[in-house]
């Protein structure tokens, strides 16, 4: 049995061209990315953390205890609203994804808790008898 394989990478960069399903997990249409260039990208913006959790940790975010805060809060509004990320996690059970973000930190984003809880609640493969 494979791993399912979740990449991340920032909307900015050039897209990937294998055969990924690819899905912009941001609340918010990133800034000066046209339409046209995300044509074949989901847009999985219920998946984002919600605007006033994104508003508390961008006033919040040059203070790195803010991070597990962030996190925590980020888990719960997950866990609280399957409909918008069992799309993403049944993709990632079928083939590998990648998960498009806008943020400039690679190692605090919304994009990186998202990856580890759908890693985490991928459906479980059938067993025939």
């Amino acid at each position: 049995m494979s791993a399912a394989k979740i990449a991340l990478q920032r909307v900015y960069e050039a897209l990937p061209e294998g055969r990924e399903h690819r899905f912009l997990v941001d609340r918010l249409w990133p800034r000066g990315i046209s339409k046209e260039r995300l044509a074949g990208v989901t847009w999985a913006k219920e998946a984002a953390p919600s605007t006033a959790l994104r508003q508390w940790f961008h006033a919040n975010q040059n203070d790195p205890a803010h991070w597990d805060e962030f996190e925590r809060r980020y888990l719960a509004e997950l866990a609280a609203n399957h409909d918008a990320w069992a799309p993403l996690a049944e993709a990632a059970h079928a083939g590998p994804i990648v998960l498009l973000y806008g943020s400039h930190d690679a190692e605090h984003n919304h994009a990186i808790v998202l990856r580890d809880f759908l890693l985490k609640h991928l459906p479980k493969k059938r067993r025939h008898a």
